[in-house]
Formats: C-alpha cells, sequence, structure tokens
C-alpha cells in the first residue's frame, strides 16, 4: 500500500450559509461534499478549511500537512488575505498540489500562480455540457469514456485568460455552442496544479460520478513525488576544471 496522501479541501461557504437554493444543493457546504466523496477512496486523509476561519484555516502547519489542497471560492476571493495567498504559493512551489475548481479561476491564488488575468465568458442558462477526453493517456482521465455530459450547468466560454496549459485533458461543448479547455495542468516549481471547470453551486455536479473519478484522479496527480532537491545558489564543480 502507498503512502498517505493528505488532502485539505478549502471553500469560501458563504453562498451555503446566505442563498436558499444553494444550501438546498449542498447543506453540509461544497467542501463537505467534496470531502466526503473523497473519504470514500483509499489512500487519502480528508480535512477541510474555511474562508471565516482563523487565517481562512490555512495556518501553516496545515499547509505543511497537505500534499494537495483543493480550492473552491466565487463571491469573496477579495477577502481572502494577500498573507496566506502567499503562503498557499510557496507550498505549491515546494511541492504540495493545488487543483482549483469553477470559480476557482479568479482566485488570487490562481491567478498569482497563473500570471494573467483568468477571466472567461459566462451564462447561467442551466444548459447541457458534453465534456471531451483530449488526452486519453493522461492519469487524469483514467476510467472514465471518451466523453461524459453534465445534464445542467453554468456555461464557461472561450477566451480563457490563461497561460497555455503543459498539458491539456479535457475540452468542453456547451448547447448554446461554446467551447472551454475545463481540464488544464500546470507545473509550477515542483509543484503540480490542476484547474477543473465543472462545478456551479446551484447545480448538484459534485454528486456525479464521472466528476468525483476526475477530482480523486486529479489529487492523486498533484500529490509530491519524491525526487532529487534542487539546490540553487554558488556550487563547486563536480569535476576538475
Amino acid at each position: 500500500m502507498g503512502e498517505i496522501i493528505n488532502v485539505t479541501v478549502w471553500n469560501e461557504f458563504r453562498h451555503e450559509k446566505i442563498h436558499e437554493e444553494v444550501a438546498k444543493v449542498y447543506p453540509d457546504g461544497i467542501h463537505n461534499a467534496i470531502g466526503n466523496f473523497l473519504k470514500k477512496q483509499p489512500g487519502l486523509e480528508i480535512r477541510t478549511a474555511t474562508l471565516d476561519e482563523p487565517e481562512h484555516g490555512l495556518t501553516q502547519e496545515v499547509l505543511d500537512n497537505t500534499d494537495v489542497l483543493i480550492w473552491w471560492g466565487h463571491m469573496a476571493h477579495n477577502e481572502v488575505k494577500d498573507e496566506i495567498v502567499d503562503r498557499v504559493y510557496n507550498r505549491v512551489l515546494n511541492g504540495m498540489g493545488l487543483i482549483v475548481l469553477h470559480s476557482g479561476h479568479l482566485s488570487k491564488i490562481f491567478r498569482k500562480l497563473m500570471g494573467t488575468g483568468c477571466n472567461l465568458k459566462w451564462r447561467e442558462a442551466g444548459e447541457r455540457e458534453r465534456i471531451w477526453v483530449v488526452e486519453p493517456g493522461h492519469p487524469i482521465a483514467d476510467g472514465l469514456g471518451e466523453y461524459f455530459e453534465i445534464p445542467h450547468t453554468e456555461m464557461y466560454g472561450e477566451r480563457f485568460d490563461i497561460p497555455r496549459p503543459d498539458e491539456l485533458v479535457f475540452i468542453s461543448w456547451f448547447k448554446g455552442g461554446e467551447v472551454f479547455r475545463s481540464g488544464c495542468c500546470f507545473y509550477r516549481g515542483k509543484g503540480k496544479i490542476f484547474y477543473f471547470r465543472p462545478g456551479h453551486e446551484t447545480f448538484p455536479i459534485y454528486y456525479q460520478s464521472e466528476v468525483q473519478r476526475v477530482i480523486y484522479n486529479a489529487v492523486k496527480w498533484t500529490a509530491p513525488v519524491k525526487g532529487p532537491e534542487g539546490h540553487f545558489g554558488n556550487v563547486k564543480p563536480l569535476e576538475d576544471i
């Protein structure tokens, strides 16, 4: 049996408290909806954290003991303290995996790691989304078919203002006609980042088996792997000069 992957699921936990239609879909919060299905998977240890906890639940101790951080945010991106963003950023560069979900594309941490505005087109019409697997050999696509569908969702459309992904796993098509790069992998320092588009708060998307499978696969892919330590600065030569 492999080593345990320590996962922290972070959520603003605001919509669920003030919007009745969201509370009906995710009565215990999106973080617990995600955390609960991950707890059923082998090899994972799950904790949750939310915006209104001290230090947003992301103390240095918590992050130092997190292998993969899952991030869901929407209405309160600007309330995330810059010092916490820097703390997460440094952990990613030092090997912690980061999974950014849905509207987390405008989070401070994702924009800092991407170096772009990370904006996009959007529309709330409850339309159908077809998610195509365009890199079938990628570990994040393990166990999926050629495509899967989400019956009702919010549309995100190109252009998505991000750097070119290091690996593109999924492309979405929407009934209204738009397409979107919906499964994007990036490498930053020693860390791996996966952006996954589905997950609007008024639809039960995180209960869908294919979506859950992708998130579980992404946890395993973004988790740190053992490798040589990098050394920087002035060094002595290995050979005689």
